[in-house]
């Protein structure tokens, strides 16, 4: 499942995206005909992953798979997103990048207007064992 639709600009330390699908009755996330705005979570992580993609990619590599452990201060300004005319946009900064993991702080607006904002931690996800 791919939530954004395209990727504005990004650099080392930031990404910006565009998503329109969000209207869709059959978007994945959808529960009782609606989409509700603690999706927009799900909405920043997924920026975090396509910036860490685009960096890795940069650098010759593919990125990590990362587990998502924690959510801080996240402030949803809006109860749902699926009657909103129009993209979403989103925001993702990097805030740590270590072994031990990365540390985001994003924003999900809508016509200029803030609809979440939070900060999430992301660490590796465990080496699989070959069969």
């Amino acid at each position: 499942m791919s939530l954004w639709d395209r990727v504005l600009e990004w650099d080392d330390a930031s990404i910006r995206l565009l998503a329109e699908r969000h209207r869709d009755p059959a978007h994945p996330l959808r529960s009782g005909g609606r989409l509700r705005a603690v999706h927009l979570c799900e909405y920043g992580a997924q920026a975090m992953a396509v910036h860490g993609g685009l960096r890795a990619s940069r650098a010759g590599g593919v990125a990590r798979p990362g587990l998502l452990v924690a959510l801080r201060g996240v402030a949803l300004h809006v109860g749902r997103i699926d009657d909103l005319p129009g993209a979403l946009e989103g925001e993702a900064r990097l805030l740590m990048d270590g072994d031990s993991g990365w540390q985001y702080q994003f924003r999900i607006l809508h016509a200029g207007a803030l609809l979440a904002e939070g900060r999430a931690a992301v660490m590796p996800a465990p080496a699989t064992q070959p069969d």
